[in-house]
């Protein structure tokens, strides 16, 4: 890693960017779960508006990145976004697509929140405390909240495997 004394370090430039492109890819993959539970036959209102709720705020990151890239003269770069469907619905997962989903958020979140100290290893390696005090402040707090809270939410379905009833009023009672 090259690391200078510049206002903006090009691999913390670049690091910036890949975490931008994996908060609209959890984005984008959140949104499409949303979509899914909002359909008429599958019709659990509160569950999609988890997963819209959760998508509004992957892209907030995003955004909040971008300006942050901005204020420290990088530039955003885009990669085209991959890997979003609902193929883990079709797996071994066919009894209870509330659980599965719920792991598959998990298993995203712990994705951002991997490479969240991945950025923030590399403010640190990069000597540049200001970009660690924004990390730690903004993002991996929130981040661990995050993870807690949806496998609280496993754990409740867990106990009600696949009863139908028992996920409609998980629903009903659901609030995030």
């Amino acid at each position: 890693m090259n690391c200078n004394l510049t206002n903006w370090n090009p691999f913390c430039e670049k690091i910036v960017n890949h975490q931008i492109n994996i908060e609209f890819w959890a984005s984008y993959q959140y949104h499409l779960m949303w979509s899914y539970f909002d359909r008429s036959e599958v019709g659990l209102k509160k569950i999609a508006e988890f997963f819209k709720k959760s998508s509004d705020e992957e892209r907030e990151h995003a955004h909040k990145l971008m300006k942050y890239q901005n204020m420290r003269g990088g530039k955003v770069v885009f990669d085209d976004i991959k890997n979003i469907s609902l193929d883990y619905l079709n797996a071994d997962n066919a009894g209870n697509d509330v659980i599965a989903s719920f792991k598959k958020a998990l298993d995203m979140e712990q994705i951002v929140y991997k490479h969240l100290l991945q950025v923030h290893k590399a403010a640190d390696d990069c000597k540049d405390p200001q970009f660690t005090d924004f990390i730690e402040g903004e993002y991996l707090g929130e981040q661990v909240e995050a993870l807690n809270e949806i496998s609280k939410y496993i754990s409740q379905l867990q106990r009600i495997g696949e009863d139908g009833h028992g996920v409609w009023n998980f629903d009903q009672e659901f609030s995030s």
